[in-house]
């Protein structure tokens, strides 16, 4: 991995210990087949159960000074800030993903395929950074709302970039800017974004990459995807032969596997006459490997020692993986994945 400025690993080791990084899915956070259109009730549900599952205070003071479309008044709650000694702050990384924003945009264009110097491709990359940039500052609002001390970060305008457009290819990034911003207070919350590219001059760097990138470095104790469906399934979950796995991870005495490039293999349920396959389809203006790239990316996270959940957003199974309490032992009527490490059962 190589380092911008005067960024060092020992730089980003000397950050705070990082409890939790959280990828917001698109499709959970979006109405992903209605253009730029977000899922309101589910943006505002998942913000407060972050609030609840992350910070350590039950009293929610609003950030979000600013003037809301349909509502008249700000919410400035200066007084409220008076009297507490300090800002509520754990140390936490929020991701999210497009979904009906930028995707349009990159796919119409074909920012994913590089090209820059033509004058659609140059286009499309300004579309898709205003409409995700868009994205970002409604999200670090709505958490801004429930108190949380939230700061948005581009990776375009940190300095991220790829080589070649492929996704398995760790993004050049300096992670100095999160690191500092986490030892400020503030919770860093990044994006899927268009980025330059050395080889093909620009391409779509998807927010699951960035997870792992974050995650190598920052070595959170655990990353939670919160995604529109319970977990990674067997077929399509909307096929009536659909089967939610429950646990995906390395191969040893209980027998689950995550291969060293990020392969995988299905643990538990066992599924007859698949060979261990799964279908996943992918929409056609998604530009960022949908699902695939999800468990890819979260495979690759597992290798380095650390859970990944994967489970419905805005559900009593996303409060309980987002507060960890998943680490010490599943529940039986936990509804999600977990892609881990093979490791003793907790007694």
């Amino acid at each position: 991995m190589e380092f911008n400025g005067n960024q060092t690993a020992t730089d980003v080791n000397q950050t705070k210990p990082i409890r939790c990084i959280v990828k917001l899915g698109g499709a959970a956070i979006t109405c992903k087949n209605e253009l730029e259109n977000i899922d309101e009730e589910n943006l505002e549900i998942v913000s407060t159960q972050l609030r609840q599952a992350l910070l350590s205070s039950d009293k929610v003071v609003g950030m979000d000074w600013s003037k809301r479309p349909g509502i008249s008044d700000i919410a400035c709650n200066v007084a409220g800030f008076r009297d507490k000694l300090s800002v509520d702050s754990t140390n936490f990384i929020v991701v999210h993903g497009g979904g009906s924003f930028g995707h349009f945009q990159a796919s119409n264009s074909g920012v994913h395929k590089g090209g820059l110097q033509q004058p659609l491709v140059k286009a499309g990359f300004v579309a898709t950074r205003i409409s995700v940039t868009t994205l970002n500052l409604e999200i670090v609002r709505a958490l801004a709302r429930e108190g949380i001390p939230s700061i948005g970060m581009s990776p375009f305008s940190c300095g991220w970039s790829t080589s070649g457009g492929n996704v398995r290819n760790l993004p050049v990034a300096d992670l100095s800017v999160v690191a500092k911003t986490i030892k400020s207070g503030f919770v860093p919350v990044l994006h899927g974004d268009a980025v330059l590219d050395d080889v093909q001059g620009c391409a779509i760097l998807s927010g699951d990459v960035i997870i792992r990138h974050l995650a190598a470095y920052m070595k959170p104790d655990y990353v939670v995807f919160l995604t529109d469906v319970l977990g990674v399934y067997s077929h399509p979950p909307t096929e009536p032969n659909a089967v939610l796995l429950r646990e995906i991870g390395e191969h040893s005495l209980l027998a689950i596997a995550v291969g060293e490039d990020g392969s995988w293999s299905i643990t538990k349920p066992t599924l007859q006459h698949m060979n261990n396959q799964v279908e996943i389809t992918v929409a056609a203006h998604d530009t960022t490997g949908g699902m695939v790239t999800k468990i890819s990316e979260a495979a690759m996270i597992a290798k380095l020692g650390i859970d990944v959940y994967i489970v419905k957003a805005a559900t009593s199974h996303s409060v309980k993986a987002l507060s960890g309490e998943l680490r010490a032992k599943i529940p039986d009527d936990w509804l999600g994945t977990v892609i881990r490490f093979s490791r003793e059962e907790v007694q």
